[in-house]
């Protein structure tokens, strides 16, 4: 096969419907009309003599010699991207862009005001925040359906690459007020008190009750629910504990009246990382922002400590 017998843009075009499934949202993503797809993928085929894709319902489903290009074709399109961003700086001032984020409710909360507040100076840029499933997050940075993702430590490959911004430690949340103001937050009390578990899942166990079921102890759950705010403000309200990261309760305990102490038992820190496809790590606008990320975190730590009133239990 000649080389100069085949217009690389049309492995931009198998690229994206490789990684689309569908003629219709390849187009989309190309600017091209769907026709003009169909007409680069008969070349394609033409030139490779092989379907490459079969169509089973909606979706487009490569065949064996389209995965084996697709090995090939895919970083190599990564490298020539990259080395033509070398050639270009990003102006944040004067460039329209729009960055997809990856952000859990949670991590929502505590970086998007902050992130929000330093990006208002540059009038052409765009956040998206998006909550993708876990087992999905590789495929849409890989994708560019998502430029970063942040969250707890996850089991990848190679082709993403990670770092830790920071570390979170689990605290406990309870009402000003609470009876344990005077006894203190000990693990007895801790354990004879009722409490509020916060989980996307609708059974089994939270990070705290892995470590307390490794010391042999239990916790009384009298509510199972999917959101901290909730659960915090719930706890304001009763004498129900809540146990959660230490950076977004001390932000919420700005706005209830709830006080924090240290937990009671040596509880699991979280990890939080930044996640990015390899490939397109040297993009500039890529690298601004993940420096402003950076910088985000620092920040965020500072503005998260709580009050000396919102850290009095068991002192």
């Amino acid at each position: 096969m000649a080389l100069n017998r085949l217009d690389l843009n049309l492995l931009h075009v198998f690229d994206t419907i490789y990684r689309e499934g569908s003629l219709t949202r390849a187009s989309k993503i190309l600017h091209l009309t769907q026709p003009a797809v169909s007409h680069s993928l008969g070349r394609l085929r033409d030139y490779f003599e092989d379907p490459l894709f079969v169509r089973q319902g909606n979706q487009m489903v490569p065949t064996p010699t389209a995965r084996r290009l697709a090995e090939v074709v895919r970083p190599g399109l990564g490298q020539i991207q990259g080395a033509l961003n070398q050639f270009h700086a990003f102006d944040p001032g004067a460039q329209h862009k729009v960055f997809n984020l990856g952000l859990r409710d949670v991590l929502e909360s505590t970086f998007l005001p902050p992130l929000m507040a330093d990006l208002m100076r540059y009038p052409r840029m765009v956040i998206n925040s998006q909550r993708i499933a876990r087992r999905e997050m590789e495929a849409h940075l890989a994708a560019g359906k998502l430029d970063f993702a942040v969250d707890v430590m996850l089991p990848v490959s190679e082709q993403t690459g990670h770092e830790r911004l920071h570390r979170d430690e689990l605290i406990v949340v309870a009402r000003h007020g609470h009876p344990l103001a005077k006894a203190g937050m000990t693990l007895e009390n801790y354990l004879a008190a009722r409490h509020v578990l916060v989980s996307s899942r609708t059974e089994g166990p939270g990070i705290e009750d892995f470590e307390l079921s490794r010391l042999g102890h239990q916790r009384d759950i009298a509510l199972r629910c999917q959101h901290y705010f909730a659960a915090c403000r719930v706890a304001a309200q009763t004498d129900l504990l809540v146990t959660m990261p230490a950076t977004y309760a001390g932000l919420l305990s700005r706005h209830l009246e709830v006080d924090l102490s240290p937990a009671p038992a040596e509880m699991p820190a979280l990890d939080v990382h930044l996640y990015w496809h390899r490939p397109h790590e040297r993009e500039p606008a890529l690298l601004w922002l993940r420096e402003r990320l950076h910088r985000l975190v620092v920040s965020q730590k500072n503005a998260a400590q709580p009050s000396a009133r919102n850290s009095r239990i068991g002192h």
